[in-house]
């Protein structure tokens, strides 16, 4: 087990800072039956929303119209340094600035009409709480913990886990 203490607020940085530069996770309802599909992530300073744009024609945009949908982000950064299980609250957005803000060549591929394309819609995550798990050891320091708790019979340094209030 890790012997570095991850406090909150260091958790919180490491996955916002992450996320900034790698933003694709799982998004999905937190609810029996339902799964989370690969989504990309736009963070939004000012509010601490997470934006995510959706056509309306989906399951996700169709059920997250409904009041009170309690969602899970849950995300892995692409240098494995950072990992996240994040609960919230998930509505539907049709927020003109946000679009103008983060609209991109990769989104405009799948509104051909662009941003006046009827299928458009955003959907906004308010972060709650969730776990964060961040180690920082690199593919060759973990082999050595592999071989170190094999050797010595003891669990492996997997790096520090801290519970987080986002919301």
């Amino acid at each position: 087990m890790a012997d570095k203490v991850l406090t909150a607020a260091e958790a919180e940085e490491e996955f916002w800072d992450h996320l900034g530069s790698s933003n694709t996770g799982m998004l999905g309802l937190d609810q029996p039956g339902y799964h989370s599909q690969p989504m990309t992530a736009f963070r939004d300073e000012d509010s601490g929303a997470i934006w995510f744009f959706t056509r309306d024609d989906t399951d996700l945009a169709r059920d997250a119209a409904l009041p009170d949908q309690s969602a899970l982000f849950t995300y892995g950064s692409k240098d494995q340094e950072v990992w996240a299980s994040i609960h919230g609250t998930l509505s539907v957005s049709h927020d003109r600035e946000k679009i103008d803000r983060y609209w991109n060549p990769v989104v405009a591929a799948w509104y051909p009409e662009g941003k006046d394309d009827p299928h458009l819609t955003l959907l906004r995550f308010d972060a709650d709480d969730g776990r964060i798990w961040v180690s920082k050891q690199g593919p060759v320091r973990f082999f050595y913990e592999i071989a170190k708790a094999r050797l010595t019979k003891t669990l492996p340094d997997e790096g520090a886990v801290t519970d987080v209030r986002l919301g």
